[in-house]
């Protein structure tokens, strides 16, 4: 190669190694003495040009002045909550005794503050027991075990006397494994509460625990049940001509009972 045309190559070379790196080299333009990216050979470590290394300034409490500059409690929450993240990711990307110890500091800071809040919410609960929720609904063991048996007797109650206003559709089909299971426990379950129930085939099959059974004639159809899984049943109002879906599938006689009862005697959302 001859001598003349060495200057020349070299500087090509370096003006591609300048397109290849150019999000980055542009970026540090600021950083980058040297208008030839920091000398011909001098490229510096990791080609930015011995770039300092960032410093991230410590987040500082917000100064207030008069009423008007107050934060609100969001956006102090908001300001703990970047702080927390700053310290943790400080602490991650360079940990030193310093930067780890300021993360443990502030994160035990604000595990005070709800251990504190957690304190003062009991306490509140303890002077105002229309906001417990455990009144309502127990957790305890014996809280519980005394709400389950006030249920219990509540149900039987409104089961014992249920008959009188409504009465059960079933839809099962005679090939369905499912309705052969279950269809004895239905009939025992309406057996011991004087239910009334209308069993229809979807497929026109007799079932031995209901011989008074009929086939579908678009019943299924007209209670908005039009291609549901059977076994399937339904609860029927004969005062207010309301349907009620209550069950699809198997499903045990205790299950029923609480079903129907929340149907027919709780408001949606009162048991919750």
């Amino acid at each position: 190669m001859p001598i003349s045309a060495r200057p020349i190559v070299e500087l090509a070379v370096m003006v591609m190694l300048a397109c290849f790196f150019a999000p980055s080299v542009f970026a540090q333009t600021e950083r980058s003495p040297d208008p030839l990216y920091c000398g011909e050979r001098d490229l510096g470590r990791y080609f930015y040009c011995n770039r300092a290394q960032r410093e991230t300034p410590p987040l500082e409490p917000k100064i207030t002045v008069g009423a008007s500059s107050l934060p609100t409690a969001r956006e102090e929450v908001a300001e703990i909550r970047e702080q927390l993240e700053e310290l943790r990711a400080e602490a991650v990307l360079r940990p030193t005794t310093e930067s780890v110890s300021a993360y443990i500091a502030f994160q035990r800071e604000q595990l005070d503050r709800a251990s504190h809040f957690s304190d003062v919410w009991r306490r509140a609960l303890w002077a105002n027991p229309e906001l417990d929720y455990n009144l309502v609904r127990p957790v305890s063991q014996m809280g519980k075990r005394a709400w389950l048996d006030t249920r219990s007797a509540d149900r039987e109650e409104v089961l014992s006397t249920l008959h009188e206003r409504y009465g059960l559709f079933y839809f099962y089909a005679a090939s369905c494994t499912a309705c052969t299971e279950f269809s004895p426990v239905l009939a025992d379950f309406a057996q011991s509460h004087k239910l009334t129930v209308k069993a229809v085939s979807t497929d026109g099959g007799p079932n031995p625990h209901f011989p008074d059974a009929v086939s579908d004639q678009g019943q299924m159809a007209r209670l908005g049940l039009a291609g549901s899984p059977t076994p399937a049943v339904v609860l029927f109002d004969t005062e207010t001509k309301a349907v009620m879906p209550v069950s699809f599938g198997i499903v045990a006689q205790a299950e029923l009972a609480d079903r129907i009862f929340i149907l027919t005697q709780t408001k949606p959302g009162e048991d919750y």
